[in-house]
């Protein structure tokens, strides 16, 4: 009897903190980082939140900006940058996104006020994105970069079954 009182207590413990767990809100994704370094050891990174792909174009505001998890990516770097013509001096910047049909473009803004609405005054470079498709989707938001030559770094988006592209460039 004694062991059956104490299996019983032990199953309706295990219960409430089942129904306990269940009731708890989900988890915030961890944030991304991504880091690039180049040939003389100088490094840029993004930080960026992580909100979860469902993998349909739907999912992307296309035509639209877009700041991932409804926050802007943050660029740091410590080295001078260029993307096409454009200089991105040493620093830390806002990275925005508007996607397209068949093209994205980056935004890179000054503005790095927590919090602030995004403001095109503040820009830096529009800078467009080459894109392609995966095989398949990508379960959430993924930034990474690859060093592709001593001064040159690429940096990949991937989201759902969609990827972006855009190259950097130490000056």
């Amino acid at each position: 009897m004694r062991r059956f009182a104490l299996c019983a207590l032990f199953l309706s413990g295990l219960l409430v903190s089942t129904a306990m767990a269940a009731q708890e809100p989900p988890s915030k994704p961890e944030p991304g980082n991504a880091v690039c370094t180049f040939a003389d050891d100088k490094q840029m990174s993004m930080r960026y939140e992580r909100p979860p792909a469902n993998g349909k174009r739907d999912d992307l505001p296309i035509g639209k900006l877009w700041a991932p998890g409804d926050s802007p990516m943050h660029l740091f770097t410590e080295a001078p940058l260029t993307i096409g013509t454009t200089e991105i001096p040493v620093g830390a910047y806002s990275v925005y996104f508007i996607p397209g049909k068949n093209d994205w473009t980056m935004i890179v803004s000054r503005n790095v006020t927590e919090g602030s609405k995004y403001d095109q005054q503040q820009d830096l470079v529009r800078a467009p994105m080459e894109t392609g498709k995966l095989p398949q989707s990508e379960p959430q938001l993924t930034v990474y970069f690859a060093r592709v030559g001593p001064k040159q770094c690429s940096m990949r988006v991937d989201y759902g079954k969609n990827r972006a592209w855009v190259d950097f460039n130490q000056k």
